[in-house]
């Protein structure tokens, strides 16, 4: 990848969370980024706090009919899209037998229909450019059994097998594909899973070796690294970022 242009970014779900904090660390560096989200309140806050590096699109990712003009759209008007971070998610905690083939597709829709499709559309553009690196984010619900987020976890569990296998064909044309697999992160999105269990919550950090929860920026600074050319040779991998709890006894 040409260091020397104007390296530009596509970061989903950038308005909060794990993605404002990616969105965040990537302006800080020069880089122009694109937040893409459905809450416009949200992305204006954003854009708000990260200043002219930051481009705020409002987009239902969950439209995959959308997401061929949007890229069109973004490279017209950039000419290249060198990093893609696949973040947007939703979750649903529920028990097993009560989930509905309706919920259980509107999460497989928004993270990996979407994720696919997206990708799809930014890697020809990434081809015609030389390359790129795409990030996808996954979670320790790929990593073991976490129980009542089935649709979640298999999601999370078929970005990790996509970003091998996207890998494996894309490196040859200069785009590197890598995952990483945050542990509990201090968000909104883990506070309404854990804080109103606290058995769940206690669980966590009894078997996380650091003892703590991470926070956003631990997951920014891994995704800063492997959108750089300080990661050049490394694709295909999976990387928590978990205080040690995948590992954890």
């Amino acid at each position: 990848m040409d260091t020397t242009k104007q390296r530009v970014a596509i970061v989903t779900g950038g308005g909060s969370g794990i993605g404002l904090s990616i969105a965040e660390k990537f302006t800080q560096h020069g880089i122009t980024t694109v937040i893409v989200g459905r809450d416009e309140g949200k992305l204006a806050c954003a854009k708000a706090k990260l200043g002219p590096h930051c481009i705020p699109i409002v987009c239902d990712l969950s439209d995959l009919s959308a997401l061929p003009t949007l890229v069109d759209k973004l490279a017209g008007q950039f000419g290249h899209i060198d990093i893609l971070v696949n973040n947007a998610g939703v979750n649903m905690k529920k028990d097993f037998a009560d989930v509905t083939d309706e919920e259980f597709n509107e999460v497989m829709l928004i993270n990996v229909n979407a994720v696919f499709a997206l990708s799809r559309e930014v890697v020809k553009n990434m081809m015609q450019n030389g390359g790129g690196s795409i990030i996808n984010i996954s979670s320790m619900a790929s990593q073991y059994g976490i129980p009542k987020v089935i649709a979640y976890t298999a999601s999370k569990s078929a970005i990790e097998g996509m970003t091998r296998a996207m890998a494996v064909e894309l490196s040859p044309r200069g785009i590197r594909v890598n995952c990483i697999a945050p542990g509990f992160i201090a968000t909104d999105m883990s506070a309404k899973a854990l804080n109103g269990d606290q058995e769940r919550k206690q669980k966590v950090l009894s078997r996380t070796p650091m003892g703590e929860m991470g926070n956003p920026g631990d997951i920014a600074e891994a995704a800063l690294f492997l959108a750089s050319d300080a990661s050049r040779y490394i694709t295909g991998v999976v990387l928590p970022v978990d205080g040690g709890n995948s590992i954890g006894f």
